[in-house]
């Protein structure tokens, strides 16, 4: 059976230019309607009885690939169209054929971006993304269809262009070495369990301090606590420092770490009127009880040397308001006792004694735990003076006025 003439519908006599148009318009308007048969009609009809309506769905590759029907009728139906050049029926099939490789592509990278959709779904995806190795698909998928699109398009076999990578293995190396760091620090971050998108994650020289939302091959995306974006090189977190709170944040307790800085001049001994007066604090009464006891054997075995006040053991203000610090700390609510307590003395400077507590809280909300750090503040420096202390501070231009006044 063969293919219908001109002469078959009664066009005789037409020049050859007339005819090459006519069937050049008979070839796009086929390729057209077989275009639209395949995406309005069979594709709806697909996606509307097979595809799920909820959740990720392959309909973008159906898309992709019912672009293939119209560029394999150009391919083929070119040949064709009478009185056309050899040369222009080559270069249109090759085009077509280079088009068909590179739909191609684009449903297989489809396909992958629908299977990246699928795995985002589960509950353990956010421990170990794989973003970063579904874009290294992806560059292997088009570095494959651009080396096959340029054998199509020159009627070449894709095995002589292969031949030639080899002398060009530096420059690519050069060209993609962003891309193999990348590629390298991603297999470690994941296989490591460095990183997962919700981590809160510090890197201070490249002004990185808040929330990871996103794991990519080249960059990991931080949305900072002021709500800006940082941006860093995902070999970088391999090649650099990075401080992870994640452990925080899964212990269910955070650390306060700070110290009180007590004037100097106001340490000293406590006089008997004074012990007395402290015993009205409940939290410091057996504390007080057992240190006399303490202080009072240990004495006694001193004497008559214990009559002199530089060789008896006394009670000082600021020993007793540490123990009232690590008791007041054991009762409060919000301090867990799982974990580590103490409140101790760092070495003096000359911006006074530290007195350093260091406790966690029951949560780690960031606003929760402001909180009750500022309220364990609040009543340590308020209550200091029932003590004898002082917090110690710079002098400021009120102080230099009263000074003078005098």
């Amino acid at each position: 059976m063969s293919l219908p003439t001109y002469e078959d519908f009664g066009l005789t006599g037409l020049a050859p230019a007339a005819e090459a148009l006519i069937g050049l318009g008979v070839l796009v308007a086929f390729a057209w309607l077989a275009n639209f048969v395949a995406k309005q009609i069979i594709l709806r009809l697909l996606m509307a009885k097979l595809l799920p309506k909820d959740g990720p769905n392959p309909g973008k590759v159906v898309a992709y690939l019912a672009n293939i029907v119209p560029a394999l009728i150009v391919s083929y139906g070119i040949r064709l169209v009478p009185h056309l050049p050899y040369a222009v029926k080559e270069v249109v099939s090759n085009v077509a054929a280079a088009l068909i490789i590179l739909i191609i592509a684009m449903a297989i990278s489809a396909g992958l971006s629908f299977v990246k959709d699928l795995y985002d779904r589960r509950p353990d995806s956010a421990n170990r993304p794989i973003k970063g190795y579904i874009q290294v698909l992806k560059i292997v998928v088009y570095a494959a269809a651009a080396i096959l699109m340029v054998a199509a398009l020159i009627e070449q076999s894709p095995l002589l262009l292969l031949s030639g990578l080899g002398a060009m293995a530096a420059v690519l190396l050069l060209v993609f070495k962003d891309t193999i760091l990348s590629l390298v620090a991603s297999v470690q971050l994941t296989s490591n369990d460095m990183l997962r998108v919700g981590d809160w994650i510090e890197m201070p020289e490249l002004n990185a301090d808040g929330d990871v939302i996103d794991i990519a091959l080249h960059t990991v995306k931080v949305q900072n606590f002021d709500k800006t974006i940082t941006t860093i090189p995902t070999h970088r977190l391999i090649s650099d420092s990075f401080k992870n709170w994640r452990g925080m944040s899964e212990s269910g307790g955070r650390r306060i770490k700070r110290a009180i800085n007590i004037d100097q001049n106001s340490i000293r001994f406590l006089s008997d009127e004074e012990k007395a007066g402290l015993r009205r604090f409940k939290l410091i009464e057996d504390y007080l009880a057992d240190k006399e006891r303490e202080i009072g054997e240990w004495n006694a075995g001193l004497g008559e040397a214990a009559r002199e006040p530089v060789n008896a053991r006394r009670v000082t203000n600021v020993g007793t308001f540490r123990a009232y610090v690590v008791a007041y700390l054991r009762s409060h609510a919000r301090i867990t006792p799982a974990m580590t307590l103490l409140v101790r003395q760092l070495e003096p400077t000359a911006q006074g004694l530290p007195l350093e507590v260091y406790c966690f809280t029951d949560t780690t909300a960031w606003g929760e735990y402001e909180t009750i750090q500022a309220d364990i503040f609040d009543h340590l420096l308020a209550i200091m003076p029932e003590f004898g202390l002082r917090i110690f501070q710079e002098p400021s231009g009120l102080d230099f006025q009263g000074a003078f006044s005098e």
